[in-house]
This record gives structure tokens, sequence and C-alpha cells, in this order.
């Protein structure tokens, strides 16, 4: 590791989990505890999935959304994909002296929106204000939990996975990035990117209830879809094969990649889910998924193989092979 921290620590990727499994885990846990999006704990005999998040996106306020809607979206998608029903929510804020009242009633009333839409409800939180100049005008940090309605804590540590299993996404790739890159830098896009930032819960929930045999479940965050194959590669011991063709970008995303020198597969998403389904639902998850608005691009992309354990194996369109390995640096920082 680096003597210093550097925005790498944050990307998600390598240095994030080299940092997380030498100082946070030596300390709090045992190295090779399962790094899930949320902690399921048993209290009394009953589950609960727990989980938080702190924000620092930006800008603040981005095509398609802002850090308070971005703040209760990544915290109900964590406890969903957990295969939890989100319940409550804590948020506190760090703001700095001289942030606008104005903009800081449109945050707030972005989150009450969201919590509403989502049908969780915040229930405590806090509120610091710094000197000018010792914060970046403002960052959001929640605490969620949610509930189970039966056992599925399978989803988070992928232990019923098996070779075959097909992997789907949910929609398109990096469109939230691009959204706070162009915001970011003022860019005068000719075709409007807007973030995907929503919440999942209910499209999520209606999944686990249909007769669909879902293993695993994983928000495509901060890392990309690349880095979340790695982390399921190395936690089931199992090969990843992908078909970069079927994975689903929006040509303008990909048309502005190829600009900056991006991959959309290390771009990170805040409304996209990874799901690994039985081989047998895997076109009844498909069409299920479609019905609904934030599923209608929903995408088998790759399936789980008993070749190259722990590594993610992809086609390429032009029919060749390569390895997508992990996230190594940060591609945009403070992304969410």
């Amino acid at each position: 590791m680096n003597d210093f921290v550097t925005l790498n620590h944050g990307s998600g990727g390598k240095a994030s989990s080299e940092m997380i499994q030498e100082i946070f885990i030596k300390s709090f846990g045992q190295v090779g505890d399962i790094l899930a999006d949320s902690a399921i704990l048993d209290i009394q005999h009953n589950q609960i999935a727990f989980t938080t998040d702190s924000f620092v996106v930006d800008p603040v306020f981005f095509p398609g959304g802002d850090i308070g809607k971005l703040a209760i979206c990544g915290t109900v998608n964590d406890l969903a994909v957990s295969g939890a029903i989100p319940r409550f929510i804590s948020i506190s804020f760090i703001i700095e002296e001289g942030f606008s009242i104005k903009d800081l009633k449109k945050i707030v009333n972005s989150i009450a929106k969201q919590a509403n839409l989502a049908n969780v409800k915040i229930v405590t939180g806090d509120t610091k204000v710094v000197h000018k100049g010792k914060c970046d005008k403002i960052f959001i940090n929640t605490t969620g939990i949610g509930v189970f309605q039966k056992d599925l804590s399978f989803i988070s540590d992928g232990s019923k996975i098996a070779f075959g299993d097909k992997i789907i996404v949910n929609g398109t790739l990096g469109d939230h990035s691009m959204a706070v890159l162009g915001a970011r830098n003022e860019l005068d896009f000719k075709v409007a990117v807007e973030s995907d930032c929503t919440c999942l819960n209910h499209l999520i929930k209606d999944a686990l209830d249909a007769d669909i045999q879902v293993k695993f479940m994983r928000d495509i965050t901060r890392g990309g879809l690349a880095t979340i194959l790695n982390e399921l590669a190395i936690l089931t011991n199992k090969g990843i094969d992908i078909v970069e063709k079927n994975i689903p970008v929006n040509e303008s995303v990909r048309g502005l990649c190829e600009i900056v020198g991006f991959d959309p597969l290390y771009l990170a998403n805040e409304g996209k889910f990874l799901m690994v389904v039985h081989p047998n639902d895997a076109n009844t998850a498909i069409d299920f998924l479609r019905k609904n608005p934030l599923g209608k691009e929903s995408k088998i992309i790759g399936e789980i193989s008993a070749d190259h354990p722990k590594m993610v194996v992809g086609k390429t369109e032009i029919g060749g092979k390569r390895i997508i390995d992990i996230l190594q640096g940060e591609q945009l920082p403070r992304i969410c």
C-alpha cells in the first residue's frame, strides 16, 4: 500500500479493496469476511439488513438527480439487492458555511420525494456545519435498515451459485458517470445524457416474489460491472464468461467513452444491478424484468463457468477473448 491515501482508494476497485482488507478488516473483523452491500444481522431470531454509506458527489446537482436523491437511492438499493425490504433510513449532513439555503431546500425536498417513492421512513439524523473551505459544499451520510420476508441471506454470500447460472443486468451502463462528468466539466453534450439514479427496491421485490430462482444480486456502482464480476468470481471461486456485445450501453455513452478513453465496464451506475439466476429461469427473468420501465433493457450477458476459476473472461465483439480485470485506478472520482 501507499504511504498516503489517494483518490484511487475511493474508486471501489483494487486500491479500495486493499485498504479495506489491510486496514479496516484487520482492525474490525476477520480477513475474508463477505463484503456485501449490507450486513445481514440476527437480532432475537429475526434477520435484518444493515447498511451505511456516504455521498460526496461533485457537483451536487447533475442531469437526472442530485446528492439527496443519490443518497436515498444508493441506500435503498444496497438493502434491496441483499434481498431485504428497505424500511428505515438515518441521514446526516456536513454542510459548508455559505452553502445556499435554496439549494439545501432542493436537496432535502429531493430526499423526501425519493423516500416516499421507495416507501422508506427517515427516522433520525444529524447536522454539522463547518467553516468555509473545510468541506466541499455538502456531504451526506446515511444508514439503512431493511427486513426480510423470508430467508434470503444466500443472495449476499453467493452460496447457491452453480456452474451454468446466467448473469443478467437490468439496463444500460455508464449513464450516471457520464452525466456527472458532463455536469462537472460543463460539457455541452449534443445528445443529452442523464443519470440512471433511481430506487430499485420495488422492481427487485417483484422479481423475488415471482417464480424465479434468484441466486445473487449486487448493485453496479463504483468500480462498475467489471469490478462486481471479479468480486463474484473470487467470492465463489468460479469462473465467469461474458459476451461483451450483449452488455447494454447507450450509443451516446459509448461514443463519449471513446472520446475520453473510458471503458463502460468500469463506470459507476446508480440504477443498475447484476442478478444471477438458474439457467432454466433466465429467459423468464428477462421477460419479467422488461415489463418494468427500470428493467426494459435487461440482458443476459454471461454465465458462471467451470473454466478459469476466479477470473472473468470476455468474448469481444470481434470474436476474441480478453481477461476483464478489477478496476486498477480511478476513472472518475467523487461519482457518488
